[in-house]
């Protein structure tokens, strides 16, 4: 099969745009989401006024989801390389190797504007557009996580978005026949206007069949793979570039509509044509639809390529060539393939009953041109769409200093816990953090028969690998797979909070038994242009790479979603946090929650130094949001405490841990104590003395809860003694008892209970 593209000169041009000044003209800037100066910009690159289908073309290549365009300056920050790392940022996905050539590749991307939206479309065709990212670099997916933001559970429309946002999760993940493993969810005021839904993807790949989105080889042919091209997604990347007004929560014609049946077949016959070598270059078309995938695959090449829309394949009638260009429909690929393996190529596809239809051809003009219904509607040169597309070093301006210092704050919120009640207020941290369970039974987690722990213990999920590809002498080689951040603490300090999301999910990892490898991220700010919210988005890569930095966990991959904001209300800034790590043996993982009576141990910082500054009892209190100071770092004591537990794991001493998190050592050892129905025992006199408010309340860095196997404790105890900055500390029990106990304190266990499991707001 051999593509011949007309004389391209010869055909004639639909007419420009009209420039006219006025509402019209004004109106089509608007909507189209570019400046004035950019606008110049591209009359300037084209020599002349661009046509409609043109202007789309700029306005999706140059929006912010597509050209990072107000981020790029500042991503060049993060740690992007290690020995683990086979490919970087840049491409669909990233890939570190595990074991051998057995390799991970994963992604975290946003689908926010949609979700809000259309929270179930939105949702699902979020998990669509990540899991095509991960199998065209040829890796089969093993585990989704999702990690997802919603405003109060107060507010009227937070029922509804969190019920049709995790049922769309959920059905688009089962349909497909990929566990949903993991996950984070929680509340808060700033998402009331802008949920985020954050949805993450791992696959397992052969280092040697790594494959790339690249246009190569002039003559060779453009194909059209998957479902038919329809109207809908039309300006979802412009629409997600953008802030939103309350009204816009209507425009569903933004929105894509999911099939995951669809994907599935494109899923098995993508890494069938793969394996047979039949493809050249492979992209998902994601955001900005056709546009996107013929721009990246022809710019990383540095070809360019020429495409006939009349050969697009449509499920609606008269779709002109602005509307073919942007649609977002989902479930489609663009492939590059030698025109002598067309025909090998059809057959393979013609058993998984997907249609594929030649679009056009590989040329070496460096200009992306593109013929409809006998006009040349597109005639752009590659390079300003792609790495010349316009970069902005924003202003920025930083916040006030919180309002109150560290010392008085906690005093402060010491004094509001005496008031309110120690009881009262374990009950409101219980509900806050909140049973998932429900959430995570419309998730099937075990499908693919690798899932050793997922959603339900709250801690990380646990994969075996089970895979031909890994060394022969790790036959229980493991991953670790985790999703998180704390908003509170990144709206106090917005360079401490995305260290702190870093660790979190390195903390997890660690508790798990892992050893974490690589990151990826999904940047979640509000308008770019206030510089308030700009600076806060450079001090978050800043606290990134420090922390990656310091873990030696390179960034791999990842998504900046910025313009979250509802008339005028910014979210909290929220930098979501995957991280993928190797644990040896999963038959040594530790639980995250014991099922009979244990002893429990605190390991943590010889300075054990609680914080109330963006802590979920201050929340709970009703204090300031931005006053006190997050829990302070100390990165020898991260690290020996995550180098303590793989030891005591790869030992088969540990037999449950779990990382200190929202709400401090009391709410982690409640939540580990009444999952199972068992009571609680705790005693951190040894730390804190007589009043134990801030120890059992306050939040703090790198401490963990962990309780051993039976005739491991002393084993644990001796070489606990061996760590230079860290201390294991007995500090109560899990035992069979109807009672939550701490201090001086307690609570009836089916009271607990209670708030723990009917904290979800459900419609």
């Amino acid at each position: 099969m051999q593509m011949i593209p007309p004389a391209i000169n010869t055909l004639p041009r639909p007419a420009a745009i009209d420039e006219t000044p006025g509402p019209a003209f004004d109106q089509l800037q608007k909507k189209h989401k570019l400046t004035i100066a950019e606008y110049a910009r591209v009359k300037d690159i084209l020599g002349r006024v661009p046509t409609l289908a043109e202007l789309g073309v700029f306005s999706a290549m140059w929006s912010e989801h597509c050209s990072y365009k107000s981020s790029r300056v500042h991503l060049k920050r993060l740690p992007t390389e290690g020995p683990a790392v086979v490919v970087g940022p840049g491409e669909n996905a990233g890939v570190v190797r595990v074991s051998g050539k057995l390799c991970l590749a994963f992604k975290m991307e946003s689908h926010n504007h949609p979700s809000y939206i259309e929270p179930y479309q939105g949702a699902a065709t979020g998990v669509g557009g990540i899991l095509r990212d991960v199998f065209c670099m040829g890796a089969r997916p093993i585990a989704n996580l999702n990690a997802l933001r919603f405003g109060l559970r107060s507010h009227e429309r937070t029922p509804f978005l969190l019920e049709h946002v995790v049922k769309g999760i959920g059905d688009y993940g089962n349909c497909i026949g990929v566990p949903t493993v993991g996950g984070n969810i929680s509340f808060d005021e700033s998402y009331n206007g802008n949920c985020l839904v954050n949805a993450m993807t791992v696959g397992v790949i052969h280092e040697d069949h790594i494959f790339k989105g690249y246009a190569t080889g002039q003559g060779n042919i453009v194909v059209y793979l998957g479902s038919a091209t329809g109207r809908d997604g039309i300006h979802g990347a412009s629409m997600a570039s953008g802030s939103f007004a309350s009204q816009d929560a209507n425009s569903r014609s933004t929105v894509q509509v999911g099939d995951p049946f669809t994907e599935k077949l494109l899923l098995e016959a993508t890494l069938d044509v793969l394996d047979k070598g039949l493809v050249i270059g492979l992209q998902d078309m994601g955001a900005a639809g056709l546009t996107s995938s013929a721009f990246e695959m022809a710019g990383r090449a540095g070809n360019g390529l020429y495409l006939d829309l009349d050969q697009v394949p449509v499920r609606t009638t008269a779709m002109s060539a602005y509307e073919l260009l942007l649609s977002e429909s989902q479930e489609r690929m663009l492939m590059v393939v030698e025109p002598a393996k067309w025909s090998e190529l059809q057959r393979v596809l013609a058993k998984w009953q997907l249609a594929c239809t030649v679009i056009g051809v590989v040329t070496d003009t460096g200009r992306v041109q593109i013929h409809h219904q006998g006009h040349l509607e597109v005639d752009v040169p590659v390079d300003p769409m792609t790495e010349l597309a316009p970069k902005y070093e924003r202003v920025t301006r930083a916040r006030p200093a919180p309002s109150v210092s560290g010392p008085s704050f906690n005093q402060s919120a010491i004094n509001a816990i005496q008031v309110h009640g120690p009881s009262a207020l374990l009950l409101d941290l219980l509900q806050d953090t909140g049973d998932k369970l429900p959430l995570y039974r419309q998730y099937d987690r075990h499908i693919g028969t690798k899932t050793v722990h997922a959603s339900e213990s709250q801690g990380a999920a646990v994969l075996w690998l089970r895979s031909e590809w890994a060394d022969p002498g790790e036959p229980y080689l493991g991953v670790v797979a985790t999703a998180t951040c704390n908003e509170r603490y990144n709206r106090l300090d917005a360079t401490l909070g995305a260290a702190h999301a870093v660790l979190k999910s390195a903390r997890m990892i660690a508790a798990s038994g892992g050893q974490p490898l690589a990151a990826t991220d999904c940047l979640n700010y509000g308008n770019p242009e206030d510089p308030e919210v700009m600076d806060d988005f450079s001090r978050g890569v800043d606290g990134i790479s420090l922390a990656c930095r310091e873990l030696g966990v390179p960034v791999v991959s990842g998504n900046v979603s910025l313009y979250n904001e509802t008339d005028g209300h910014s979210i909290a800034p929220t930098p979501m946090i995957g991280m993928v790590g190797k644990v040896k043996d999963v038959r040594l993982c530790p639980l995250a929650a014991p099922i009979g009576p244990v002893e429990l141990f605190l390991l943590h910082g010889t300075k054990f130094s609680p914080e109330f500054g963006g802590s979920l009892a201050a929340k709970a209190l009703g204090l300031p949001l931005r006053a006190g100071r997050a829990p302070l770092v100390d990165w020898e004591q991260e690290r020996e405490a995550m180098a303590f537990l793989g030891e005591l794991s790869g030992a088969g001493h540990l037999a449950v841990a779990r990382d200190v998190g929202d709400g401090g050592v009391l709410a982690c050892a409640a939540k580990m104590a009444i999952v199972h129905g068992h009571g609680l025992a705790l005693d951190l006199g040894e730390l804190v003395g007589t009043d134990g408010l801030s120890g059992y309340f306050g939040e703090v860095s790198g401490c963990y809860l962990v309780a051993f196997h039976s005739g491991s404790t002393a084993a644990a105890l001796h070489n606990a003694n061996e760590l230079r900055y860290c201390a294991l500390t007995r500090v109560g029990a899990v035992k069979v008892s109807d009672e939550v106990q701490w201090g001086q304190w307690s609570l009836p266990v089916a009271a607990a209970r209670h708030a723990f499991s009917s904290s979800l707001p459900l419609s």
